[in-house]
C-alpha cells in the first residue's frame, strides 16, 4: 500500500480522500513555452512523498528537475534546457554540447561518448565518408523522444507511475540505434526506477557506447557534504599532475570556488551478491541523501566529476560502459561493444532519496559491506585500467 504523509492507505482509502490522484501524486504532460527551452514537452512526475522530478521528453527522456521537499538534489546549468533544434552537434570544436548541458540526467551515447573522436567508418560501406566526427558525450541526449505511453497504473493497493518513449538515433550510410526507455516510480515511493534498452535496428555492425551524467547540485552538493561509494580502486584522475593544487580530494566538496578547474575520476567500483553497485552523495546537516545503483555488468566502468566552479557548482556520478579512454582506447584494447542487426543491450539503474539519518546510515553500511572506501582525500591514481570481458 502507498505511504502517503504517514498512513498507509488503500486504493480504497486513497480514492474516498479525493476525486482525483492528481490532488497529491500522479504524472502529466506540460510544454515550456518560453527561452530557449520553448517547445520542449515536459512530463511531471509526483511520488506523493514530496519527491517531485521532470522528464523532457524532446530531449531523450532525460531528468530535468529532481526536488525532494522543496529541496533541490538535480543541478541546474547557465545553458537552461535548451531546445534540440537550437543544438549544433559538432558546434565549437565539439564542444557544442556544453551549451545544453543542464539537468539531473543527461544520457551520453549512443554510438560514443567522452571527448571527441574522429571514429573510421569503413563499416558502414560508404566510401565519401572515411571517419564519423564524433563530438563530446555522443548525438542522443539532445534527440526527441517519440512518446508512446505515460500515466498511472493501480495493481491492487499499488500504484504505479510510468512513461516510454524510443529514441532513435539514424543516419543514411550510418548507425541506426534504437533507445527504448521506460520510468517508473511507485505513489509513496522515494525511488525511481531508469530501464534502457538499445537495440541495433540497422544492418550495419555499429559500436555503441553509453554514460549517465547524474549532476546532483545544492543544497544537496553543499561544503560538508559527502561522497560515498564502494571503491576498490582510484584508477585515474584528469588533474594527477597537479593532484593538490585545488585542495580538493575526492571525498568532500569545498564552497563553490573562483577559477576552479574541473576534476574526473575514475573508480573500480566493487559490487554486492547482486550486481549492484550503489554510490551516494549524502548531506548530514540536512538529512538528505542521493543513491544511484547501477549494476556492474551493465556499467563496468563508474567516473566522478567535480565542478566546483562558482556559478556552476556540481557533482557527477558517472556509470559507463567503456573507461575514460575513450572510443580509441575501447578500440585499441578489443573492449568496444559491436551490435549486429537485432542486438541489443540492456540496463537498469535507481536513483533513491534518502531522507533522513536513518536511511542515509544504512545506505552507508551497504556500501562499506561492498567495499571500504580510501580514507585519504588523495589516493594515488593506479593507472590500473581493468580488462572488461565479454565484449564481441
Amino acid at each position: 500500500m502507498p505511504d502517503i504523509y504517514g498512513q498507509s492507505l488503500s486504493r480504497h482509502d486513497l480514492e474516498a480522500r479525493t476525486g482525483d490522484l492528481g490532488q497529491f501524486a500522479g504524472v502529466r504532460l506540460m510544454h515550456l513555452e518560453n527561452g530557449v527551452e520553448r517547445g520542449i514537452r515536459l512530463l511531471e512526475f509526483r511520488s506523493g512523498t514530496g519527491l517531485r522530478f521532470t522528464v523532457l521528453v524532446d530531449r531523450a527522456m532525460d531528468i530535468a528537475d529532481c526536488e525532494y521537499r522543496g529541496q533541490a538534489i538535480g543541478w541546474h546549468s547557465p545553458s537552461g534546457f535548451r531546445h534540440p533544434g537550437l543544438h549544433e552537434y559538432e558546434g565549437e570544436g565539439g564542444l557544442g554540447w556544453m551549451r545544453s548541458f543542464s539537468g539531473f540526467m543527461i544520457t551520453c551515447g549512443l554510438d560514443h561518448t567522452l571527448f571527441m573522436y574522429d571514429a573510421p567508418t569503413d563499416n558502414y560501406v560508404y566510401a565519401p565518408r572515411q571517419v564519423a566526427k564524433q563530438s563530446l558525450h555522443g548525438r542522443v541526449g539532445t534527440i526527441p523522444a517519440h512518446l508512446t505511453g505515460y500515466g498511472e497504473r493501480w495493481d491492487g493497493d499499488t500504484c504505479l507511475l510510468w512513461a516510454e518513449g524510443i529514441i532513435r538515433q539514424g543516419a543514411v550510410f550510418g548507425e541506426h540505434l534504437e533507445l527504448h526507455r521506460r520510468i517508473e516510480i511507485e505513489v509513496g515511493s522515494n525511488a525511481i526506477t531508469l530501464n534502457d534498452r538499445v537495440v541495433n535496428r540497422g544492418f550495419y555492425r555499429t559500436p555503441h557506447m553509453l554514460c549517465y551524467h547524474i549532476n546532483l547540485g545544492y543544497p544537496l552538493l553543499d561544503e560538508g557534504s559527502r561522497y560515498l561509494a564502494p571503491i576498490r580502486d582510484v584508477v585515474w584522475a584528469s588533474h594527477a599532475d597537479g593532484y593538490r593544487d585545488q585542495n580538493v580530494g575526492y571525498r568532500t566538496p569545498p564552497t563553490p570556488q573562483r577559477r576552479f578547474h574541473e576534476q574526473v575520476w575514475e573508480h573500480e567500483m566493487g559490487c554486492d551478491d547482486d550486481d549492484q553497485v550503489p554510490c551516494a552523495l549524502v548531506n548530514d546537516r540536512l538529512g538528505l541523501g542521493l543513491c544511484v545503483t547501477t549494476r556492474k555488468t551493465q556499467f563496468p566502468c563508474q567516473f566522478q566529476w567535480q565542478n566546483f566552479q562558482a556559478g556552476q557548482y556540481a557533482m557527477g556520478i558517472e556509470p559507463s560502459t567503456h573507461h575514460v579512454l575513450g572510443q580509441s582506447g575501447a578500440r585499441d584494447r578489443g573492449e568496444m561493444i559491436w551490435l549486429e542487426h537485432g542486438d541489443e543491450r540492456c540496463y537498469q539503474t535507481r536513483f533513491s532519496v534518502l531522507d533522513g539519518d536513518i536511511a542515509i546510515a544504512r545506505c552507508e553500511q551497504h556500501i562499506a559491506a561492498i567495499a571500504q572506501q580510501p580514507a585519504e582525500d588523495y589516493p594515488a591514481p593506479s593507472g590500473d585500467f581493468r580488462r572488461i570481458g565479454g565484449r564481441s
